[in-house]
C-alpha cells in the first residue's frame, strides 16, 4: 500500500476535502501520474460517491 493511497483513503473517510468534485479530481490525476493503481482508484472513488 503506498502513501498516496492510505492518505486519499484517510482523507475519504475523515471528510476532510473541500468538495467531492475537487477529492475525485485529485484521484483522477493520482491515476494518471501513476501514484495509485486502477484498482486503487475504483475502491477509492466508490468510496468517495458513499460518503
Amino acid at each position: 500500500m503506498n502513501l498516496t493511497y492510505r492518505a486519499c483513503k484517510s482523507q475519504i473517510e475523515r471528510q476532510s476535502y473541500t468538495s467531492k468534485e475537487d477529492m475525485q479530481q485529485k484521484l483522477d490525476i493520482f491515476l494518471v501520474g501513476d501514484r495509485i493503481t486502477h484498482p486503487q482508484y475504483e475502491e477509492l472513488t466508490a468510496q468517495l460517491n458513499v460518503a
